[in-house]
C-alpha cells in the first residue's frame, strides 16, 4: 500500500526538524541552531498512516550546490500529497515567506501554515500572516509540543478528504530488510544510494560531509521490501566537530545498531584506514550482516587483484564478509548488493538441528583435541544454538576456563564450513557442566 506524502517546507531556522521529530516521536532529522542544518530530504512514518518529509530551509540558489537542494526541495512539494509550510511566528513575513506560499498554493495541494516557536512572547498575532493567503492555520510548538496533537489529527482529516487512504498501524514490519550503507565521508554512499533507490533523494557533491541526516527510501527486490539507509560519513572521533557532525556520528551508529545488513564502503581510490577497519569492527560487534563494498571501481588504472590483496590483508578479522565490485556511474554489480543481503539475512535467521551441531562438533573434537595442562583437559560434550541474528550457539562442557582462544576460531571455521554463514557473525558461549 502506498502511504500519503506531507512535506513541511519553510526558510532555514523555522524548526521544521524540531517539528518532524515530535510528528514521528523520534529524533531523525538533526535539530540546531545553525541555519541550513537539514540538506537532505529526511523521510519518517508517522503511526505508519502517512510519509513525513522534512526538507532543507528554502533558500535562493546562489550556487550550484544549493540549486541541487532547491531542486529536492520542489520535488518533494511536487509528490506530496499535502504541505506544511513551517514559519516562524517571531519575525513578519517577507518576500521570501509569500514566494515559498504562493510555491505551495500553486502546487493544489492540501496547504497548512504552521505559525511554529508559538510559546515565545515575541510570537506575532494571527493577522500579521494573513497576506499569505492560506486559510488553514495553527498555532505550534515543538518545545512544549503546542497543539501537536491537533495537528496531527487535521493532518489525517486532511488526507481523508483529499481522498488518500492512510496506512494501518498494526500492518507487519518484519519482512523488511533494512540495509545501511557505512563508511568514511566522499566514499561514494549518497551515489550508491541514489543508484540503489534509481531516484537522487541524497545530495551528492564532491564535498566531504555532505550527508547529515539518515536518508531513508524503500524498495521490492524479489517481493521483499528493502529498506536502504544512507548515513552521514564517519571521521574520527578527534577530527568530528562539535555539534551537528557529533549527531550525524551518533546518528549513524545508531543505523548500524537498527539495520540487519551493513555495507562498509570501501573507497578503491585510497588506500585503507584504521576507521574502516574500526567501522567493521563496530558493525560486528552489533551482530550485523556485513559486505565490503568497493566503490568507483569505473575509474581506469586499477588493478582487481591488488585491490582484492589488500581486502584480505587489512579484513582478515572478518574473512566472511562478501566483497562486491561496484560503481555508481555504469550501475556494476549494484543489485549483487540485494541477492547478497537477502542470503545473508537467510543465514542470520537460520536454526540448526541440535543433533547435526553435535555430530559437527564430535567430528571437530576427534580430528583436533583441545589441549589443557598436564591432567586436566578441556571436554566438550554437546552443542546447541539458542538465539539468531546473528546466531549464538552455546557449549557445554567441562574445564571449558582452559580452552584457548584459537580453539574458539577453530571451531567457528568448522562450523561455517559445513554451513552457510556467509556475511553474518556468529557467536559462542562455553558453559562448564556444573
Amino acid at each position: 500500500m502506498k502511504l500519503p506524502v506531507v512535506a513541511i517546507i519553510g526558510q532555514t531556522n523555522a524548526g521544521k526538524s524540531s517539528l518532524f521529530n515530535r510528528l514521528v516521536r523520534k529524533a531523525q532529522a538533526i535539530v540546531a541552531r545553525e541555519e541550513g542544518t537539514t540538506r537532505d530530504n529526511v523521510v519518517g512514518k508517522v503511526e505508519d498512516q502517512y510519509l513525513l518529509i522534512d526538507t532543507a530551509g528554502l533558500k535562493d540558489p546562489n550556487d550550484e550546490f544549493e540549486a541541487r537542494i532547491q531542486d529536492q526541495i520542489d520535488d518533494a512539494v511536487a509528490n506530496a500529497d499535502m504541505i506544511l509550510l513551517a514559519l516562524d511566528s517571531s519575525k513578519y513575513p517577507n518576500q521570501d515567506d509569500t514566494l515559498i506560499a504562493r510555491k505551495a498554493l500553486k502546487s493544489g495541494k492540501p496547504t497548512m501554515l504552521l505559525l511554529n516557536k508559538a510559546d515565545l512572547g515575541e510570537s506575532l498575532p494571527d493577522e500579521e500572516f494573513y497576506s499569505l493567503g492560506i486559510q488553514n492555520m495553527m498555532r505550534t510548538s515543538a518545545t512544549t509540543s503546542l497543539h501537536l496533537n491537533d495537528l496531527r489529527a487535521s493532518i489525517k482529516r486532511e488526507l481523508k478528504a483529499a481522498g488518500h487512504k492512510l496506512g494501518n498501524s498494526e500492518q507487519s514490519k518484519d519482512n523488511t530488510l533494512k540495509i545501511a550503507l557505512i563508511g568514511r565521508p566522499n566514499v561514494g554512499k549518497s551515489s550508491l544510494f541514489n543508484t540503489l533507490a534509481k531516484k537522487q533523494q541524497a545530495v551528492v557533491a564532491n564535498l566531504a560531509g555532505t550527508t547529515r541526516d539518515v536518508n531513508r527510501t524503500e524498495i521490492r527486490y524479489k517481493g521483499q521490501t528493502i529498506e536502504i539507509l544512507d548515513t552521514a560519513g564517519l571521521r574520527k572521533p578527534g577530527k568530528r566537530e562539535v555539534g551537528i557532525e557529533k549527531f550525524s556520528a551518533l546518528r549513524s551508529l545508531a543505523a548500524i545498531e537498527e539495520a540487519d545488513i551493513c555495507c562498509m564502503l570501501i573507497d578503491s581510490t585510497e588506500p585503507h584506514s584504521k576507521l574502516d577497519q574500526s567501522l567493521a569492527g563496530q558493525i560486528i560487534e552489533a551482530g550485523k550482516g556485513i559486505i565490503l563494498v568497493v566503490t568507483k571501481t569505473d575509474l581506469e588504472h586499477q588493478d582487481t587483484d591488488e585491490i582484492l590483496d589488500n581486502l584480505e590483508r587489512d579484513f582478515n578479522f572478518v574473512p566472511y564478509a562478501p566483497v562486491v565490485m561496484t560503481s555508481s556511474v555504469t550501475g556494476k554489480n549494484v543489485t549483487k548488493i540485494f541477492e547478497l543481503a537477502q542470503q545473508i539475512d537467510q543465514a542470520r535467521h537460520a536454526e540448526l538441528k541440535t543433533s547435526d551441531l553435535n555430530k559437527l562438533l564430535m567430528d571437530a573434537v576427534n580430528a583436533h583435541p583441545p589441549a589443557g595442562l598436564k591432567n586436566t583437559h578441556p571436554k566438550l560434550r554437546y552443542m546447541v544454538q539458542t538465539d539468531t541474528c546473528p546466531p549464538w550457539f552455546v557449549v557445554y562442557g567441562s574445564n571449558l576456563s582452559l580452552l584457548h582462544w584459537s580453539y574458539k576460531r577453530y571451531l567457528e571455521r568448522r562450523l561455517r564450513e559445513a554451513f552457510d554463514f556467509t556475511g553474518t557473525p556468529i557467536c559462542f558461549s562455553f558453559r562448564n557442566r556444573d
